[in-house]
C-alpha cells in the first residue's frame, strides 16, 4: 500500500508548522516535483517518497524483531516451566498421594497453600496489593501454588484418579498463545501508528513512552498473584476444614472482567509495544546513527535500551509462566484439551458413523442423539471402543484415520461402549470446546 500511495501521499500539502511540530528531526529539502510544489505554497509535504521508503523499511525491521522477541520471550517461559516437570511426576508417587489421603481432615490455614496466602494482609486489599505486586519477583511460581492449582482443575475438569499431565497440558496451551502473540490485529496497528505520533520532541516521549510496557506487565503480574491468593481466600470463606488436599474452585469471576482471555491481548500489546521500541531504536540507529535527532541525550538511549531488555526477560522468565497457569483456572473454555489432530480425527469419525447410522435405520434413536451432542459441546455420552488415544502425546491423523477405517469395516451389530474420559478429561463435566 505505501508502494502504491508513495505519490498519492507526497502531493498532500500541510502547514510548515504543524510538520516542524511533529517531525523529530528537522526536514531536509528534497527536489520531487510533488514536495516542491507544496513549498512553493509555503507548506510541506505530508509524507515524502523518501519517507514513503524509509517507512517500509521499519515496517520490515519491526516484524523480524517482534518474531524474534516473542521467540525469545516463549522460549524463556518455557525454560522456566521445565522444572514444573519434576513437580507434575512427583504427583505420580506413594508420597504425594498419602499426603493427600481423603480420609484426613486440616484446619485451611494450616496447610502449605494456606500458611502463605493467608496472612493478616490478605483480606485487605490495601495492603494485598503490595505483598502480591513484590511477590511476583521472588518465586513468582511456588511449588505448592503450581500443586494447588493442579488439583483444582483435575478436580474440575479430569476424571477422579486420572493420571492426567498438566505440566504437558500448559506447554501445548503456551504453543497456542504464541501463534495469537506473533500475529498482527488492527488495534495493534493503530497503536504503531500513533507511537511514530507520540514520538515528535514536543510530547517529549523518550521519557516516558518507553516505560509502558513496563508498567502494563507489572499490572498484569500483580493481577496473576492476586487472583491465586483470593482463590484461597474463597475456598476459606466456604469452609475451614477441609478432607484430604485443598481445592480451589476455577471461576472467571477471578478475571478481568470475567475474561481470562483479555489476560493473552495484554501481553500481545506488552510484547509488541516492547518490540517496536527495540526495532525504531534500531533502525533509527542503523539510518542516522546513534547520535542523531532520534537520540538527542544519552539519557534517552540507556532507557530505551534497558527498558527493552528488562521487560524482556520479565515478560518470558517471570511474567509468562504465571500467566500459563493461572489462566487454566477459567471456566469458560478449555481450549487446549485436545490436540487439532485430535479434533480434526474425532470430527471425521462422527460424520462417517452419522453416516452408518442412517444406513442402519435399525439402530436406536438415543445413538443418534449422542452422536448429535457429541464434538459440539464435549459432552461426549458415547464413544466408540475402537477410538482411543494414549494420555500425554500428541496425536496423530493417520492412526485416527486408521482406526475410523477399520470402525468402518467393523460388524454391523458391533456394541458402542460408553467411557467417560478422555485423554483424562471428564467429559461429562466440560460444557463447551
Amino acid at each position: 500500500m505505501l508502494t502504491v500511495g508513495e505519490r498519492p501521499l507526497a502531493k498532500i500539502c500541510i502547514p510548515k508548522g504543524v510538520v516542524e511540530t511533529f517531525l523529530p528531526c528537522q526536514s531536509l529539502t528534497s527536489e520531487d516535483d510533488e514536495e516542491s510544489k507544496c513549498q512553493e505554497q509555503g507548506k510541506m509535504s505530508f509524507m515524502s517518497r523518501e519517507g514513503a521508503q524509509q517507512l517500509q523499511m521499519l515496517i520490515f525491521v519491526l516484524a523480524f524483531v517482534h518474531v524474534l522477541s516473542s521467540f525469545l520471550t516463549f522460549s524463556l517461559g518455557m525454560a522456566k516451566m521445565r522444572k514444573w516437570e519434576s513437580w507434575e511426576a512427583e504427583t505420580r508417587t506413594m508420597e504425594y498421594q498419602f499426603s493427600n489421603d481423603p480420609r484426613r481432615f486440616q484446619l485451611i490455614h494450616q496447610t502449605t497453600f494456606g500458611r502463605r496466602h493467608l496472612r493478616f494482609w490478605s483480606e485487605y486489599r490495601i495492603l494485598r496489593l503490595p505483598v502480591v505486586f513484590f511477590r511476583q519477583f521472588f518465586n513468582s511460581v511456588s511449588k505448592v501454588d503450581y500443586l494447588t492449582l493442579r488439583r483444582g482443575f483435575v478436580a474440575a475438569h479430569c476424571k477422579e484418579k486420572s493420571s492426567f499431565d498438566f505440566q504437558k497440558y500448559l506447554r501445548r496451551g503456551l504453543e497456542k498463545d504464541f501463534g495469537v502473540v506473533i500475529g498482527m490485529s488492527l488495534c495493534i496497528w493503530i497503536f504503531s501508528v500513533l507511537f511514530i505520533f507520540f514520538n515528535a520532541y514536543v510530547f517529549h516521549s523518550y521519557i516516558w513512552l518507553p516505560f509502558i510496557p513496563l508498567l502494563f506487565l507489572l499490572a498484569v503480574g500483580t493481577n496473576l498473584q492476586a487472583i491465586i491468593t483470593r482463590m484461597c481466600l474463597d475456598t476459606n470463606d466456604k469452609s475451614y476444614v477441609i478432607r484430604g488436599s485443598l481445592l480451589v474452585r476455577p471461576g472467571d469471576h477471578f478475571f478481568w472482567f470475567d475474561r481470562p482471555e483479555l489476560l493473552l491481548h495484554l501481553m500481545h500489546f506488552i510484547l509488541f509495544q516492547n518490540s517496536f521500541q527495540l526495532a525504531f531504536f534500531s533502525w533509527t540507529w542503523y539510518k542516522f546513527g546513534l547520535r542523531s535527532c532520534f537520540h538527542r541525550q544519552t539519557e534517552d538511549i540507556v532507557i530505551r535500551v534497558t527498558m527493552g531488555v528488562l521487560v524482556q526477560f520479565l515478560c518470558g522468565y517471570v511474567t509468562l509462566p504465571l500467566y500459563a497457569l493461572v489462566t487454566q483456572m477459567g471456566t469458560s473454555t478449555l481450549r487446549n484439551a485436545f490436540p487439532a489432530a485430535v479434533v480434526r480425527g474425532l470430527k471425521r469419525w462422527r460424520a462417517k458413523a452419522r453416516k452408518k447410522i442412517a444406513r442402519r435405520s435399525h439402530y436406536a434413536p438415543s445413538l443418534d442423539a449422542s452422536l448429535d451432542a457429541s464434538l459440539t459441546s464435549l459432552s461426549f455420552s458415547t464413544l466408540d471402543a475402537s477410538l482411543s488415544v494414549e494420555l500425554g502425546y500428541a496425536a496423530d491423523e493417520s492412526i485416527i484415520s486408521a482406526e475410523i477405517e477399520d470402525d468402518d469395516t467393523s460388524d454391523s451389530g458391533k456394541q458402542m461402549e460408553k467411557v467417560g474420559s478422555f485423554e483424562g478429561f471428564d467429559m461429562g463435566r466440560m460444557q463447551q470446546f
